[in-house]
């Protein structure tokens, strides 16, 4: 098998797994709440990434970055996994997951937009009207197709969906500048966030042992969603000609997660958020095209 052929094995691969996530963060949250199920999530994918790391021989860079380099990965951690993941966890609690990972799934459009402060980029018309179009979806799923009614299912978990996008730019756009080992930064911001997350959990009280089934569902998270996809997308994009041969492909993942929300957590899926996944994901190739 050529190295383009397993490059798309393992971007489907990743796409399958995390398809699985939304329904896996909808479940796991009835027997966790945010922090618990936060918390079991990063300690895993930390252990995954440290153990990527030493089989990788890298865990010896971690000796030669600096204090700022650390004070950089706290910042990292401080955004994603902990702020971003509490931001979004708690949207799904409130919002059914058909409508939470769809409106989540608007962050390369927040990219763009932030990019334009940040790194002082120009937005283009296309790009405008790009934005509109996919704002435009998150409306139609925000109000279930009653567009003209104004009426949002949850207007606070459709707020938490649309910050978490703002969390995960903010988090790519300040790691664009480091220019560090990916996976060495990526296991010192999640090692920095699982302290976080533990520091909140003796702040608020919440440190108890856990309901053995949300422990699965948080492992599962760690595993599938932080740890070992990310893993497996990294891999594809080192074996791809280019990046665009497999990055396409991501967009496939709100679709089949549909599909797997429908049949792991017994929602119906409404053709508005269908309507308004295809706007998101028009807005999104109108903008890279």
């Amino acid at each position: 098998m050529d190295g383009q052929r397993k490059a798309y094995l393992y971007t489907l691969s990743a796409v399958l797994l995390w398809s699985t996530v939304a329904s896996a963060f909808k479940i796991s949250l009835r027997y966790l709440d945010v922090l618990g199920l936060l918390f079991c999530a990063s300690v895993v994918s930390s252990g995954i990434l440290f153990v990527f790391l030493v089989f990788q021989k890298k865990l010896s860079l971690l000796r030669t970055f600096s204090r700022g380099d650390y004070l950089r990965s706290a910042l990292l951690g401080f955004l994603n996994p902990f702020l971003y993941y509490v931001v979004l966890f708690k949207a799904y609690s409130l919002l059914p997951a058909q409508q939470a990972q769809t409106i989540n799934f608007i962050w390369p459009i927040m990219l763009v937009l932030l990019s334009i402060p940040l790194l002082k980029q120009k937005i283009t018309f296309k790009s405008i009207v790009a934005v509109f179009v996919s704002f435009a979806g998150v409306f139609v799923i925000s109000t279930r197709g009653e567009i003209f009614g104004f009426r949002f299912s949850s207007p606070a978990g459709v707020g938490l969906a649309l910050g978490s996008t703002v969390i995960w730019a903010l988090f790519w756009i300040y790691n664009l500048r480091d220019k560090r080992d990916e996976t060495a930064k990526l296991f010192l911001s999640f090692a920095f966030g699982t302290v976080f997350v533990f520091i909140s959990l003796l702040i608020f009280g919440h440190l108890e042992v856990p309901n053995f089934r949300g422990v699965i569902g948080g492992v599962y998270v760690g595993l599938f969603e932080m740890g070992i996809t990310f893993l497996l997308w990294l891999k594809a994009l080192r074996l791809s000609k280019t990046t665009a041969h497999v990055a396409n492909l991501i967009y496939l993942t709100p679709f089949v997660s549909l599909v797997v929300i429908y049949f792991a957590v017994g929602e119906k899926i409404l053709i508005s958020t269908v309507l308004g996944l295809v706007l998101i994901i028009g807005g999104i190739i109108l903008q890279k095209l």
